[in-house]
């Protein structure tokens, strides 16, 4: 404004100083000399000290407006339409219509490969003016905020966009939407799970926005969404067409421990473990493959939860409805282990048809059978078809009777008295179980392994697994059992030896272990004694201890309990008493002596005298003591 009144006031002036000089003006008296002009004289003095000349109110406002339209008014971050005014290999040039034109880096442009000059474009005003005076703009980021508009819009619409993958990051994929980066998680992908996320980059695909955050201005968009959406409507139209007992065809798209899961055509269906074979599976991967398709019968469904239930071995008639006719009662089989019970085996004839083989039928012995260790899984075993029952789908079958009973004739193979060696099956606390033969059997006692040793345990003697001589004893063919003995190969020493260890008889032997009541003690000959703890003590007031050898006395023979009673107190004891009825005897003898003597005195003198009283009455009175002593 101060340069347009400057330059109007110049004009002015200009104007005045061509114009023509007036006359000097005639007096009365004499002719005065005209002034010499100056520059003062053409000074325009309605101009104030401020140089500011006074226009009128209306012609302000014209000059106002004239001045205004030069120039526009902006703002950082403000988005504006600017036109191209020159391309540099670098740069564009843009004029805004500000003071000063903008440059912005023509790496901005990529994506406008045919731009020209003159071509208009939306720019955003990041500084109107940087440390260098510069008007600084930037497409990118106007083309951001731009696309941050149209993000936040459809996500309130639910409007598909449409996006390019542009990368890979971690957990997913970079999608430029409207010329902004959103991110893809990897589980919105796809409704399967995805692996390999390169297969999608540079991929154009549509997605949803599923969330935005106004304060970073980030997106999250997801593929599978538009997915589910999808086969939500397939799913209804699915279910409503829905029936028990309908076949369909599926694809197995996931297969875990208990059954598959079943793509029905935009509906999953669950196939359990126990509905897809007829037969024992123990996984369904046995049967089923991924991406397999198979036809599947409808059994169940929920509309509510959405859940359907298949069966594949439903198609196919149930095996025991189609028993082949070679299996009946009497027949031979063979099976495959499925199960082990405690009470015995099944056996898998063919899928869906088993039988059951009791730990009473594995063999014609009575030896106890543990079925989880004659049985293993998946062996295959004979077996005798005992019972059917077809309706009730039951099969009972037999080992032991693939074999003749051993027991019909065993008065002849194993008649009582008869000697035989065996093997050792098990060991229990009361007797050891010997296998003659297979499915012949009988128990030693405890009591019947030795005549003279005393056993806590069988497994003191004999271990399981050894080869032991034996001797029938009785046979109860009814119960099918034999009762065994070992030491009845031998004659019973105890007959014998009744002489040797008689009652008061001295051995020596050696303490083999104590408890609280006595001591073993382990005489000549493999006999073992008994010694209460009280006829262990010394004479010198110890006690024997284990390990130590000492002499021994009986005090006890029992033939038929098979038991002997030792002290070794008793004979240190017997000996005081011997030796102090030694000392009385001998006492006894010596009294009788002097009354011998006094006798003889008394028979030869006739007449006594004072002397001889007093004599004899010295006599009378050692004797009384001798007799008291004795």
């Amino acid at each position: 404004m101060f340069q347009n009144l400057f330059v109007k006031q110049l004009n002015a002036d200009a104007q005045e100083s061509a114009a023509p000089q007036a006359e000097p003006t005639a007096t009365t008296n004499a002719p005065v000399a005209a002034a010499p002009a100056t520059a003062h004289d053409d000074f325009d003095w309605s101009i104030d000290k401020r140089n500011v000349s006074h226009y009128a109110p209306a012609e302000k406002v014209k000059y106002d407006k004239v001045y205004d339209d030069t120039f526009i008014t902006i703002g950082d971050g403000e988005i504006v339409t600017g036109g191209v005014v020159a391309l540099t290999k670098t740069d564009v040039v843009i004029n805004i219509g500000f003071k000063s034109d903008g440059l912005i880096s023509l790496n901005e442009f990529r994506d406008l490969p045919t731009l020209n000059i003159g071509d208009e474009v939306e720019v955003m005003v990041v500084e109107k003016e940087d440390r260098q005076g510069h008007l600084h703009l930037s497409r990118k980021q106007a083309r951001i905020h731009r696309a941050w508009e149209r993000i936040v819009e459809v996500h309130k619409t639910g409007e598909v966009v449409t996006g390019t993958v542009t990368s890979k990051t971690k957990g997913g994929l970079i999608v430029d939407v409207f010329g902004m980066e959103t991110f893809l998680p990897g589980s919105q992908i796809d409704v399967k799970p995805v692996t390999d996320y390169d297969q999608f980059v540079n991929k154009t695909m549509e997605f949803k926005v599923v969330k935005i955050n106004e304060a970073i201005k980030n997106a999250v968009v997801s593929h599978k969404a538009l997915i589910e959406s999808d086969i939500e409507a397939q799913r209804a139209e699915i279910i409503s067409k829905l029936e028990k007992g309908q076949v369909l065809e599926g694809t197995v798209k996931n297969i875990t421990d208990f059954g598959a899961f079943m793509d029905l055509g935009g509906l999953d269906g669950l196939l359990y473990i126990t509905d897809i074979s007829w037969g024992r599976i123990s996984h369904p991967s046995e049967v089923l493959k991924l991406d397999q398709k198979l036809q599947v019968v409808v059994l169940d469904f929920d509309d509510d939860k959405r859940r359907i239930s298949l069966g594949l071995k439903q198609l196919t008639p149930h095996p025991w409805d189609v028993l082949p006719e070679w299996i009946h009662e009497g027949a031979t089989v063979k099976g495959k282990v499925v199960n082990i019970e405690d009470y015995g085996a099944f056996l898998e004839i063919q899928p869906g048809v088993e039988g059951l083989v009791h730990v009473s039928e594995i063999t014609w012995a009575n030896t106890p059978i543990n079925a989880k260790e004659f049985f293993k899984l998946g062996n295959e075993h004979e077996a005798k078809v005992v019972t059917l029952d077809k309706d009730a789908r039951k099969m009972s079958l037999s080992i032991k009777q693939l074999s003749e009973d051993p027991w019909s004739t065993i008065e002849t193979k194993f008649p009582e008295g008869s000697k035989h060696k065996g093997l050792v099956k098990n060991i229990t606390p009361y007797g050891v179980f010997v296998e003659l033969e297979a499915g012949i059997g009988g128990m030693i006692h405890i009591s019947d392994l030795s005549w003279l040793k005393r056993f806590n345990h069988p497994s003191e003697y004999t271990k399981v697994g050894e080869q032991i001589d034996v001797v029938i004893l009785s046979i109860d063919k009814e119960n099918r059992k034999l009762q065994l003995g070992h030491k009845q190969l031998e004659e019973d020493p105890w007959n014998a030896l009744e002489d040797t260890f008689a009652v008061g008889t001295i051995h020596e032997g050696t303490v083999t272990r104590k408890d609280d009541k006595g001591a073993i003690v382990q005489l000549p000959y493999g006999l073992e004694g008994f010694a209460p703890n009280r006829h262990l003590g010394k004479e010198d007031g110890k006690s024997i201890g284990a390990d130590e050898t000492a002499q021994f006395m009986v005090i006890e023979f029992d033939r038929n309990e098979k038991r002997i009673v030792v002290s070794h107190a008793r004979i240190w004891e017997q000996q005081a008493i011997e030796e102090k009825e030694a000392a009385k005897k001998e006492a006894r003898a010596e009294a009788d002596k002097t009354k011998k003597a006094v006798k003889t005195i008394q028979g030869k003198v006739e007449k006594a005298t004072l002397g001889d009283l007093g004599a004899l009455a010295e006599i009378k009175e050692k004797l009384k003591k001798e007799e008291g002593n004795g």
